[in-house]
């Protein structure tokens, strides 16, 4: 019911706007709709191989292109004499272990032989020789649904190289944990970087491939180019399901809550506190040295996934947030509450530049360094979610 409403506000704003018939219809023709319980994208086999047919295909996956009896998609493709060429993996790699930033190679699996190619560091962006040959990309990652987590930006990526090569992309959607809602400030284009590519609210509330359909519909990538592009989506799914993830996304969002209260605590990157990388509860506390260390203290210790992570070795006070609610949204409480205890915000924000790609605009940086509240914050943020909401509301598959 709630898809054939979508497609009748769809219609009902052709009227207005004398082009969007013709990209109702582009939406409409993207979309590969089926109607129990909750069954991803890629869990529709017959359909997916029908779709890939005899083509040659290189997958852009990692160690959430899982199914539900935890196969590998990689592995069910060969299974099924998919003739799979390679591999494109994210930040943190292929099997999701590496530090987030950390530089990762090209390599092979070890498991298949497949060719893996890196789309981080210095390649974020596949090239012509590394499209060539391949017929159709598959796109299937899980994503958190936050701006900053690299991998919508990835997807903008792929989605470029194959707008410009002529490779069309089929996106096997996933449900977002984070699907729930928008908030948070607008990014700037100003401020554009791997870390925020698009004027999206922080929580921008969309599952991967609406994502994909707002790139393209947007006209985001280069030069306003569009992809082949065609969603697989998921069949039972709505905005407002809780979803609990199969398998951590990266290595330092390793349960629920920690997925919840990311959205949130990722600023904490761009300054001296601690958010518990290299404990065994990243993001789900916060602290520092020179916090109070009777009723809550870590000490961050170098692991896979956090090699050097921010105090290592060092006893921290903090907060612990583990047993924050599950339907926790995106706050700066957290943010200012740490900062006051710390003390001089200015020097304890000692990554400024870095604090504003993830905030997607300075202002927020003033208006914390100003001592201006959450709620006076927030009221500066409305006219942006209100404009964002008509866009996004364009490309929402699911209720």
């Amino acid at each position: 019911m709630g898809l054939v409403l979508f497609f009748v506000f769809l219609l009902f704003s052709c009227q207005s706007h004398p082009d969007s018939s013709e990209h109702y219809s582009k939406i409409k023709d993207t979309i590969e709709k089926k109607d129990s319980s909750l069954l991803l994208g890629a869990e529709r086999m017959e359909e997916l191989l029908e779709k890939i047919g005899d083509r040659t295909v290189a997958l852009v996956g990692n160690q959430t292109s899982i199914l539900s009896m935890n196969q590998h998609l990689v592995d069910t493709l060969i299974s099924r004499n998919v003739h799979l060429l390679k591999v494109f993996s994210p930040e943190h790699g292929f099997r999701g272990t590496q530090s987030a930033g950390q530089k990762i190679a090209n390599s092979r699996d070890e498991k298949t032989g497949l060719p893996i190619v890196s789309l981080y560091g210095d390649h974020k962006k596949p090239t012509k020789e590394d499209l060539d040959n391949v017929e159709l990309v598959v796109f299937d990652i899980q994503d958190v649904g936050v701006r900053f987590y690299t991998y919508i930006s990835t997807l903008h990526n792929v989605m470029e190289a194959c707008a410009e090569f002529g490779v069309p992309i089929l996106v096997l959607d996933r449900p977002n944990p984070n699907g729930d809602y928008i908030d948070g400030p607008v990014l700037e284009m100003t401020h554009k970087s791997f870390v925020g590519m698009h004027p999206v609210p922080v929580v921008h509330g969309m599952t991967i491939g609406e994502y994909a359909l707002m790139i393209n519909g947007e006209y985001w990538l280069r030069d306003s180019l569009q992809c082949d592009l065609r969603v697989l989506e998921c069949k039972n799914y709505h905005h407002s399901m809780h979803y609990s993830l199969p398998v951590p996304p990266s290595p330092n969002l390793r349960s629920d809550i920690s997925i919840r209260l990311y959205p949130s605590l990722c600023f904490f990157e761009g300054t001296t506190i601690s958010i518990g990388r290299g404990t065994a509860k990243p993001f789900e506390l916060y602290g520092h040295p020179d916090l109070d260390k009777d009723n809550f203290s870590f000490k961050p210790k170098s692991m896979t996934g956090a090699v050097y992570p921010k105090h290592q070795n060092i006893q921290c006070g903090g907060v612990n947030l583990a047993n924050e609610p599950l339907d926790s949204r995106f706050t700066l409480r957290y943010l200012i509450d740490a900062l006051n205890l710390v003390g001089d915000p200015v020097s304890t924000i000692n990554r400024k530049k870095f604090f504003v790609l993830l905030s997607g605009t300075e202002k927020l940086y003033n208006q914390i360094i100003n001592g201006l509240s959450e709620k006076e914050i927030r009221k500066t943020w409305d006219s942006d979610l209100e404009a964002y909401s008509v866009i996004r509301a364009k490309y929402l598959i699911y209720d």
